[in-house]
């Protein structure tokens, strides 16, 4: 599998650039591929079809400049940003244990679990699509699925001010069970292991040994996803 260390600055970027590996994949110019990446700077991101005012306290976004974006795939609404390590995967899905969306969260979950746990960590899978210890959210992730690839990402929590969540997100109407409905700051926690260690073990757990970079063409794409998508009013207020 291919292994992607490739960050940008805005935070938009970060997401067009998931989007366009995983049209890559799907016609036929890339394979599976691991990408980890960091933002230098918080930002909230909406899952596909959430609206901003049932999710996101927007006054203290735009008082505090942090940037309201969304993604192509589904899931909740959450803050992100220093202290984050977010994961990207693009995988076949005919990958065995891949083969419908509820068995590739187990499969992949899974594995991330596993990884962690090979550094001392106790996560496990909760919820549909998280990793939590001791019962208080860790990560999340989401899912984007095509004919022959999907793309899956998720944050895992390193170092983060959780404390933010609560400045600039509103409690959620739709919760996990196990969330047994605390707030932000009781639900959540870091799992205190640095960037190089995790993102070395997931890397072994799936198996990307295969470092790469991405092209000028690429790089095109992403500016242009961004142009017709990822900044317009149209697509983050869609909902």
């Amino acid at each position: 599998m291919r292994l992607l260390e490739h960050s940008y600055e805005a935070p938009a970027e970060n997401l067009a650039l998931d989007e366009v590996l995983l049209d890559e994949a799907e016609a036929g110019r890339v394979d599976e591929t691991l990408r980890f990446w960091t933002s230098p700077v918080p930002f909230v991101v909406l899952g596909l079809s959430q609206a901003i005012d049932g999710h996101v306290l927007r006054e203290a976004c735009e008082r505090d400049g942090v940037p309201i974006l969304r993604r192509c795939s589904a899931g909740g609404c959450v803050l992100q940003g220093p202290g984050c390590l977010n994961y990207s995967l693009i995988l076949r899905t005919d990958r065995p244990g891949c083969e419908t969306i509820h068995a590739s969260y187990r499969s992949i979950l899974g594995a991330v679990a596993r990884a962690l746990q090979a550094l001392g960590s106790p996560v496990q899978p909760a919820g549909i699509s998280d990793l939590a210890v001791g019962g208080k959210k860790v990560s999340g992730s989401a899912q984007r699925r095509r004919k022959r690839f999907f793309l899956h990402h998720g944050t895992l929590l390193l170092d983060f001010d959780i404390a933010l969540c609560s400045r600039y997100l509103k409690e959620p109407l739709d919760q996990p069970d196990y969330r047994a409905r605390r707030d932000h700051e009781s639900f959540i926690s870091n799992l205190d292991l640095g960037v190089l260690p995790v993102s070395a073990s997931v890397s072994s757990v799936f198996q990307a040994h295969t470092k790469t970079s991405i092209n000028r063409d690429t790089e095109s794409e992403v500016r242009s996803l961004v142009e017709v998508k990822y900044a317009r009013h149209d697509w983050i207020f869609r909902a």
